[in-house]
């Protein structure tokens, strides 16, 4: 967890994702259609990806992709960030 730590406390936005889910694909696509500075690391195409997916296994989502992470702190999957989108809030969090 310290590596994902230090890979999200440097970026505004993060997602941690697969580049074959278009899950994935359609969370980034509405962070970047609302502006969003987004960093992506696609687990299935860097070096230890499959160590870091194994590390997000406790954040309690599963999928373990995409997983977002927001000012450092995780915001959630899928699920949460359309959530945060629908309701209004997703946007001021950003």
């Amino acid at each position: 967890m310290e590596r994902i730590s230090e890979m999200v406390s440097d970026n505004p936005v993060v997602i941690f994702s697969k580049s074959s889910c278009w899950v994935s694909h359609s969370i980034k696509s509405l962070l970047y259609g609302l502006g969003a500075n987004l960093t992506v690391y696609d687990l299935d195409l860097i070096t230890g990806g499959y160590e870091i997916e194994q590390a997000l296994r406790p954040l309690g989502h599963s999928p373990t992709v995409p997983a977002v992470f927001i000012g450092g702190d995780f915001a959630g999957g899928a699920k949460e960030i359309v959530t945060l989108h629908v309701n209004g809030s997703l946007i001021s969090k950003l």
